[in-house]
């Protein structure tokens, strides 16, 4: 195809086998947006594309990645934002039969049949070396090993007292990423060994956790997307188990209720993240 559509905070090249998208990098632009730059989309690695009313007089045009083509959706696993979906153009209204074009040219170009869950990654990631700050550590890859650098202001004494830590990619067997976006999130490894970890991430050292203004999603994501790429590289990842959440100390429960009420307060949290995440952690009692 060979054409451009530009959007806000974006534009799509269409090439014969791919999508090449381009990033603004205004002010507006979403973070995630502008750390990604650029990413150059198989159609291979496209399901489906859909266009639909956007909000405000505009339109959205969206390719549905395949399971387990890109790993940076593969990590996210639902929890970004509309905003800060990387597979969405908004456009105004009035391109909608421009964008309707577009989306039938893309559609004629994929498999007809569902071609299922992708082998293997086949949308790149930032490389290595990255870093980011968590709550409670710094956290660096450099390609073959994470390492957790714990701060003393923030790390749990279970994690002072384990030390810093290295873990080879090798010996990792998926990554487990939780967005801070609402209230606190976290990035958890999981090891090949099987070694039985603590049911709270603040007491493992093999995580690292966030909080206000620490592991934003723009940073620990990306980070996130890049370990499970290499991990993937390296071996088939396990799924990890779903347990049920342990039970908490009452007065922890307590001074992060009224930590989230002070961010509810200063207009940081809407009152519908408010009373999710409110009743999430009652239900820990």
């Amino acid at each position: 195809m060979g054409d451009v559509l530009a959007g806000f905070h974006a534009a799509w090249e269409f090439e014969s086998d791919s999508v090449l998208i381009r990033y603004e990098r205004g002010i507006r632009t979403p973070k995630l947006f502008q750390v990604l730059g650029e990413r150059r989309v198989p159609l291979e690695a496209v399901a489906g594309v859909a266009l639909t009313p956007g909000k405000r007089g505009t339109v959205v045009l969206r390719m549905e990645p395949r399971a387990g083509a890109d790993p940076l959706m593969e990590v996210a696993a639902g929890q970004l934002k509309e905003s800060a979906d990387p597979y969405r153009l908004v456009l105004p209204a009035e391109r909608e039969v421009l964008a309707e074009y577009y989306a039938d040219e893309l559609r004629a170009r994929l498999p007809k049949d569902d071609p299922g869950p992708a082998g293997s990654h086949l949308v790149p990631v930032p490389e290595a070396p990255l870093q980011f700050k968590a709550y409670d550590a710094k956290a660096s890859f450099d390609g073959g090993a994470v390492s957790f650098r714990w701060f003393w202001t923030g790390a749990s004494t279970a994690k002072w007292k384990a030390g810093d830590q290295t873990f080879p990619v090798a010996g990792l067997s998926g990554v487990e990423w939780r967005s801070p976006e609402v209230f606190e999130g976290h990035l958890r490894l999981h090891r090949r060994d099987g070694e039985p970890a603590p049911a709270e991430v603040d007491q493992d050292p093999a995580s690292v956790v966030f909080g206000l203004g620490y592991g934003a999603v723009h940073e620990s994501l990306p980070f996130a997307a890049a370990v499970l790429a290499a991990v993937r590289r390296a071996g088939p990842v396990a799924v990890p188990a779903v347990t049920a959440a342990a039970h908490r100390d009452p007065a922890d429960i307590a001074e992060r209720i009224r930590h989230l009420g002070e961010l509810h307060q200063a207009g940081l949290v809407t009152d519908e993240e408010f009373s999710v995440k409110k009743a999430e952690l009652l239900a820990q009692l």
